[in-house]
């Protein structure tokens, strides 16, 4: 086993060296002995003779019996076995098992000596010097070999003997071989009995196991003898450390009494000196406690006090204020324990008093008379009504203001009704049973007018009461929301100034606590004091703070002094609102965050829009009671105009009031204005209608009335004309409709159609919302006129309607006439309607367009309808047309006088343009005829006599149209009757 050599297997260099020799260090108190050889080590804890001395490090680590084990891979991977058996797994493992080759790691290099290069370079020098040092060593070592040696030598036979029995491998006493070797008794056992030789072996044996012991005995002397030097240092380190503990004790026995002297001389006076002052100082505290205490048991007779004043304020500020003293100043006090469960309840039931004040407060506000001039009613006790609710955190308290808001908004119309001048007479008497709807259908127009405008005039002031006093309550959330900002900043201005002051006062109270604590004192009021001295020698801003134990002891002479007592509490919400104040500090966790108080000022604006909203429901069902028996759709134009901007009017009041668009007031006059237009151009339509089937379709008289119409639509002035007096000089009627130059030849419907579009256009400026729906309808007129006068005039419907014996070319012209003035003036009704829609409506302004589009197409089918009557009549007569005198041929004479009667009833009609191109067209077609005649006849231009008589029946032709009005320069190009030789 390896020795327990004490020297450190590291070698040192040696200091005197100049050459870097290291050598071994050695222990002093440890010197080397020759080494003596025992007995063999039969026991394994037994040291053996190589070892110089026991050692705990050594020892522990030593290999024994009881380590033996078996390394199953290292035997299976035993290199010096040839081979194994074959059947060494496969008895428990089974017969699969089978040896197979393990191949290289592929992540393990493969090592050669070249990897060691480096490394033997770097230990070649200290291989050196190692080397040198066992040389220099080899003579101690020679030394200690001989001695060895010699001991080895005296105990060879010994050892020989005890090797063959006690170190055998399979030493055991048990075995009966072992144990007649170590005691032979076969030698002195005998069948007879004890006999000398037997007495005489026993002797042997006897001495020899004596030799043994004195072996042994030897050994541990031996062994002893190596130790003796630490024995001999053991027990002088023991001596020695005995006078060090001896002198010790003497030291502290020293200073122990002067300790004791120095307490009694310094320390006990000093001490009985503060400890008397902190009694004083803690009876001045039970005294102000006492006093507190008695300031806590008036607090319920004041909060009596208070609420019999309806001052909630006040009221909540001492029960906060109070309840904040028993947390922090009188915790455990037993006559108090029950009082902190009566100030909740008393909290609780002031929460509900609050509540029930403020219902009672919104309800007398909002039904009290709107002609009142006081817009506010007690602002002080609504002021601190809404404040009481805020500390409370009852947010909802715009909810009862809501509720009792739509209750009063109901009773409004009622009360107008009742207080309108007009609507007091017999009339109401006799309907009193009927419901207020029923009523208002029953009334007249200007009555229901008169109640409408008063209901609008009571909202508006309604609404201003109500804006005035959401106004008062606005500012008191905005003044606890900038109070509590300040605190707040404040809060961190002396949080700043607590973090920079030096901490030592402090510490030197705590320290002083520290020993005072098993004296019974009060460590709290010592730590407040501490506190109050730190805070004294930081800030002069705190010093005007009021703490809770102020507050009551100057709430002391509350209970005592009623009077004071109100008048202190009637005040409590404006020193709530001053940042170092005391209610602030008493209840700033009470009072609602920022986010809560903008939330509730959020809940004020939208209050104020609720209440335009109701206000707009309640005229809403005003204008539905009376429209719903369909009386708003039977006014008249100018009924109705009153109506829209009596409507307009309040709207504008209530959003530049409110600051909020509400569109059911809106939706139900768009709704009332959608259902007057469709009567209204039902009505027009109906009417239109009616006058075009009684149209006899001849030219009617223009009224100077409807002259001074068209001349106003010339002006500009698309709008309707004031009614003249009954006095006014009567003018006579024209035969033509005179316009832009023009003379305009028209039946009485068209003069009726100009006034109807005319009053479109009138209610699209009274009523602009409608501008939309109007121009819709006014474009479905104009097709209906069109399409209905084509039926009449040119698909004959007036033969059945009115009775016409046939269609003339003069109801023709006349109406085309018609239409050419509806179609002058369509660009005039479009620009009057464009100016009133917005940009993003300009694509309704198409129909115009179509309209415009139709009406031409009319026009030109009524001149090829009197195209058609010549070009027929034509072909008729020329047809039998012959070539032969006498000249002009009776042929040509009907020709002619078919032309003039055309003439004749067209020329007053059209103008002059439009006749001249008329008849050139029709001159076109009676050359188209008379040509096909002469080539069928086979008359041609060679100046024949056939051709003579043909010349002289043109030129009569040309004679009588020329002759005619307006066609005197008309050139009829008569040369194109003949067919051109090729």
């Amino acid at each position: 086993m390896a020795s327990s050599h004490s020297s450190s297997p590291v070698p040192h260099p040696s200091s005197g060296g100049s050459e870097g020799i290291f050598r071994k260090d050695r222990d002093p108190s440890s010197r080397h002995y020759r080494p003596v050889h025992s007995l063999p080590d039969v026991c394994p804890k037994e040291p053996t003779g190589k070892e110089l001395g026991p050692s705990v490090v050594a020892d522990q680590h030593r290999w024994t019996v009881y380590n033996s084990k078996v390394n199953l891979p290292a035997a299976l991977n035993d290199p010096r076995l040839a081979k194994r058996e074959s059947d060494f797994f496969t008895k428990t493992w089974g017969l699969d098992f089978a040896e197979t080759e393990v191949m290289p790691s592929f992540y393990l290099p493969n090592i050669t000596k070249e990897h060691f290069g480096p490394y033997l370079q770097e230990t070649a020098q200290r291989e050196k010097i190692h080397e040198r040092c066992k040389s220099i060593c080899s003579n101690k070592d020679e030394m200690d070999l001989e001695q060895h040696t010699y001991y080895l030598v005296l105990d060879s036979k010994i050892n020989i003997w005890l090797k063959q029995i006690f170190m055998k491998p399979d030493f055991a006493l048990d075995d009966p071989t072992t144990f007649n070797a170590v005691l032979p008794w076969s030698h002195f056992n005998s069948a007879g009995g004890k006999s000398s030789r037997d007495m005489a072996s026993s002797r042997l044996l006897q001495e020899k196991l004596s030799h043994y012991l004195d072996v042994v005995e030897v050994s541990i002397a031996r062994q002893i003898s190596l130790r003796s030097e630490a024995f001999f240092h053991a027990m002088s380190s023991q001596h020695e450390l005995q006078d060090r503990l001896t002198e010790t004790a003497r030291a502290v026995a020293v200073l122990r009494g002067r300790a004791a002297a120095i307490e009694r001389i310094m320390c006990e006076g000093p001490l009985r000196a503060l400890r008397q002052a902190l009694t004083r100082s803690n009876c001045a505290r039970l005294h102000n406690k006492l006093k507190l205490m008695a300031a806590v048991h008036q607090s319920q007779p004041t909060v009596q006090l208070l609420l019999s004043t309806s001052e909630f304020v006040g009221a909540l500020e001492l029960i906060a204020t109070t309840k904040e003293v028993l947390q922090l100043e009188l915790q455990g006090i037993h006559s108090f324990r029950h009082l902190g469960s009566q100030l909740c309840e008393m909290e609780k039931l002031i929460d509900k008093m609050m509540v029930g004040d403020f219902s009672m407060y919104s309800r007398s506000d909002l039904n009290r008379s709107l002609e009142d001039d006081g817009l506010v009613m007690e602002k002080d006790r609504l002021e601190s009504l809404v404040f009481g609710l805020l500390r409370q955190r009852k947010l909802n308290f715009l909810d009862i203001y809501s509720d009792e808001m739509i209750l009063a908004a109901k009773s409004i119309v009622t009360q107008v009704k009742d207080q309108t001048q007009s609507i007091r007479t017999d009339y109401l008497r006799d309907h009193k049973h009927l419901w207020l709807a029923d009523q208002m259908r029953l009334m007249t127009f200007p009555q229901w007018f008169e109640l409408l405008k008063s209901v609008f005039e009571n909202f508006i002031l309604f609404l201003k009461r109500i804006k005035v006093t959401l106004s008062v309550v606005r500012n008191v959330v905005l003044e606890a929301l900038d109070s509590n900002q300040k605190s707040r900043l404040l809060e961190r201005a002396a949080v700043g100034g607590l973090t920079e002051a030096p901490g030592t006062p402090l510490n030197q109270e705590e320290a002083e606590l520290a020993y005072l604590t098993h004296e019974g004192l009060f460590i709290s009021d010592a730590l407040n004091d501490a506190q109050l001295h730190l805070g004294a020698s930081t800030g002069q801003e705190q010093s005007s703070t009021v703490g809770p134990r102020q507050a009551l002891s100057r709430m002391d002479g509350c209970g005592s002094d009623s009077a004071s007592g109100t008048t202190e509490s009637s005040t409590s919400r404006e020193h709530a609102f001053q940042p170092g104040g005391a209610a602030i500090s008493s209840s700033e966790d009470l009072m609602p965050s920022d986010l809560e108080l903008g939330r509730v000022a959020n809940n004020i604006q939208e209050l104020l829009y609720t209440a335009s909203d109701v206000s707009h429901d309640r005229c809403v069902k005003v204008l539905m009671a009376r429209a719903k028996d369909g009386s708003l759709e039977r006014l008249s134009s100018a009924e109705f105009v009153f109506l829209s901007q009596a409507v307009e009017g309040f709207v504008r009041d209530t959003e530049k009031l409110c600051c909020r668009r509400s569109v059911s007031l809106r939706g139900a006059l768009q709704s009332q204005a959608n259902r007057f237009v469709h009567r209204f151009h039902e009505e027009r339509k109906t009417k239109l209608s009616l006058l075009l089937d009684n149209e006899r379709w001849k030219q009617a008289e223009v009224p100077a009335e409807f002259q001074d119409l068209v001349n106003s639509i010339a002006d500009g002035r698309i709008t309707l004309p004031d009614r003249k007096p009954q006095g006014t000089e009567e003018r006579k009627p024209s035969d033509y409709l005179h316009i832009d130059g023009q003379k305009y030849a028209v039946v009485g419907t068209v003069l009726l159609l100009i006034r109807i579009f005319l009053e479109y256009c009138q209610c699209v400026n009274d009523i602009p919302s409608i501008s939309t729906d109007m121009l819709t309808r006014l474009s479905d007129l104009l097709k209906h006129f069109n399409s209905r006068s084509c039926q009449l005039v040119l698909g004959a419907g007036a033969l059945q309607v009115v009775g016409l014996k046939t269609i003339t070319t003069k109801n023709l012209a006349l109406a085309s006439r018609c239409l050419q003035l509806v179609v002058h003036y369509i660009p005039v009704i479009r620009a009057h309607f464009e100016t009133k829609l917005a940009p993003k409506q300009y694509s309704v302004l198409r129909h115009f367009d179509h309209i415009t589009k139709d009406y031409n197409d009319h026009i030109a089918e009524i001149s090829a309808k009197l195209m058609a009557i010549m070009d027929s009549l034509f072909e008729k007569v020329l047809s039998k047309y012959e070539v032969k005198a006498p000249m002009p041929s009776a042929c040509f004479r009907n020709v002619c006088k078919q032309m003039a009667k055309m003439h004749e009833a067209l020329y007053e009609l059209l103008p002059e343009e439009q006749a001249q191109m008329l008849f050139l067209r029709i001159n076109a077609s009676f050359k188209m005829h008379l040509k096909r005649q002469l080539a069928r006849l086979g008359v041609h231009h060679d100046g024949g006599p056939q051709h003579g008589l043909v010349t002289v029946d043109v030129a009569f032709y040309t004679e009588n149209v020329q002759s005619l009005r307006a066609l005197e320069m008309l050139d009829l190009n008569m040369a194109e009757i003949w067919e051109q030789k090729r």
